[in-house]
């Protein structure tokens, strides 16, 4: 018998990624998932369970029917902006919808949880690359709200018993090498598909600030592809059910990029020519943030594998021009 995984925020852009892992894997992911910010065209492998993370009884149908052997939780709002002028928001759906899940697992069986946390957690960091060690001060109601949620995990386990591993990974880019899913948002905040867009229609991207204190003005992150973080996450899965320990983990390549870095890859990539403008910083961005992924890298045996920012970028250029008559339902 398959092995069925619940993967809350499923039909999202990470969540497919790691749904399309698990299956690969042997597991049958079985996604649940609201669709207000997710696509149901994105969900391919396995069974789809549309409802509310504050919806106790319906997420406790979804456990009781399925059985799961574990949970992946995905489904939580993710931009910094939004958290700040609507925080009552990520803490209602972050926060509150997270208790609704537990709450539901405590009641059916408490099974083990990879959680879909952030470097956010950090806030201002002490030191470049930041260790799982350093200070956890967050500066915006996102970084609050998954900070709130490792809490939460951890007086859980202490509760009832449930395992758990919070991957807090930094900027997820690229898309499936397959080309079957990839990153569409409405709107869309993140950096590589603002710039991608840019090439593609010839338009103007924002570049938020070059007067940082890094080698070009540009703030600088540390990029991520979405398949080495759905690997990461079956990888956690496997070790929590092994009998692994609860804790967190950083996902990361231990290297960065600036936004100018960026532009200049893509314009190498796409070979077309990007128009910028300079616009004021936005409130609340980080010079530079830089992981260390160590303890991923011992306790899991993780390795990014597409690594490369140029990978990056390449994989989700092709999935763009794929995916440019693709509407979302």
């Amino acid at each position: 018998m398959t092995t069925k995984i619940l993967v809350t925020g499923g039909a999202g852009y990470i969540g497919s990624h790691v749904c399309k892992a698990l299956a690969g894997k042997g597991y049958e992911p079985i996604t649940y998932d609201n669709l207000s910010r997710g696509n149901r065209w994105a969900v391919k492998w396995g069974p789809l369970e549309v409802g509310d993370l504050n919806d106790r009884a319906r997420i406790f149908n979804v456990l009781n029917r399925y059985q799961p052997a574990a949970v992946v939780h995905l489904a939580g709002y993710t931009y910094v902006d939004e958290s700040l002028e609507k925080p009552e928001l990520y803490y209602s759906n972050n926060v509150g919808g997270t208790a609704s899940l537990l709450s539901a697992i405590a009641n059916c069986k408490p099974i083990p949880i990879v959680f879909s946390s952030t470097c956010a957690v950090y806030g201002i960091p002490e030191r470049i690359p930041i260790s799982e060690d350093d200070p956890q001060r967050p500066t915006n109601p996102y970084g609050f709200s998954k900070l709130i949620v490792e809490k939460m995990l951890a007086d859980f386990d202490r509760a009832h018993k449930s395992r758990w591993i919070s991957l807090r990974y930094f900027n997820a880019a690229g898309a499936d090498p397959d080309g079957e899913i990839g990153e569409l948002h409405d709107p869309e905040s993140h950096l590589i598909p603002r710039v991608l867009a840019a090439a593609r229609d010839g338009t103007t991207v924002s570049v938020y600030g070059n007067d940082y204190a890094t080698p070009d003005g540009t703030c600088i992150r540390d990029y991520i592809h979405v398949m080495d973080l759905a690997d990461a996450h079956i990888r956690a899965l496997d070790d929590l059910l092994g009998g692994g320990a609860s804790g967190a983990l950083n996902l990361a390549n231990a290297r960065g990029h600036s936004v100018m870095e960026v532009v200049e890859t893509t314009k190498r990539v796409c070979r077309v020519p990007i128009r910028i403008e300079i616009a004021p910083r936005r409130h609340g961005d980080m010079p530079v943030l830089i992981g260390a992924a160590n303890r991923a890298h011992s306790r899991l045996g993780w390795r990014p594998e597409r690594s490369e920012l140029e990978i990056q970028i390449a994989d989700a250029w092709r999935w763009m021009m794929q995916s440019r008559q693709r509407k979302t339902v």
